[in-house]
């Protein structure tokens, strides 16, 4: 699988030996990468691994920046599409990658990605609270489609298109 390159990160998808190796590795202690939340999505990829094979291309990403190649957080699918043709995705940044406008690009590239593989739709949800989040996914071209007390639930549709060759 070859990475997904945006005009200025590179989303490289995980190996199982790379999301075990970062899952021993464990949370930096500076607030760097990798944080909890990328520690959770290296556990979900290799639970879905684990139970289902590797779901590549439809995994788990590392985000980084093109220029240098530094680590900056994680993105990607929860499992390959259902039969419905829906994925749900997910995506966070350290602290300091924050508000440059790398999450809305960050998934931007992965909705391209879905789409040209003919995907239907693409689900996000964030903490209600998340107000940046919400941003990054309404930027991104998702649409708010249901809350709760606790949360907000975005989606992208497409009208259904067979996946790309290749």
């Amino acid at each position: 699988m070859d990475d997904l390159v945006t005009e200025r990160l590179v989303l490289h998808p995980f190996t199982v030996a790379e999301a075990e190796r970062l899952v021993e590795r464990g949370p930096a202690p500076d607030g760097g990468y990798p944080m909890d939340m990328d520690i959770a999505g290296a556990r979900r990829y290799l639970d879905v691994c684990a139970a289902a094979g590797d779901p590549q291309p439809f995994g788990a990403y590392e985000i980084r920046l093109r220029d240098g190649g530094r680590a900056i957080g994680g993105a990607g699918f929860h499992a390959a599409p259902d039969a419905h043709g829906t994925v749900t995705v997910g995506y966070d940044l350290v602290a300091a990658a924050r508000g440059h406008g790398y999450a809305a690009e960050a998934l931007r590239g992965l909705l391209r990605f879905a789409r040209e593989r003919g995907v239907a739709s693409v689900k996000g949800d964030t903490d209600r609270g998340n107000l940046a989040s919400q941003h990054v996914m309404s930027a991104a071209g998702m649409r708010p489609v249901a809350e709760d007390d606790a949360r907000k639930y975005y989606e992208i549709t497409w009208p259904a298109t067979a996946p790309a060759s290749g």
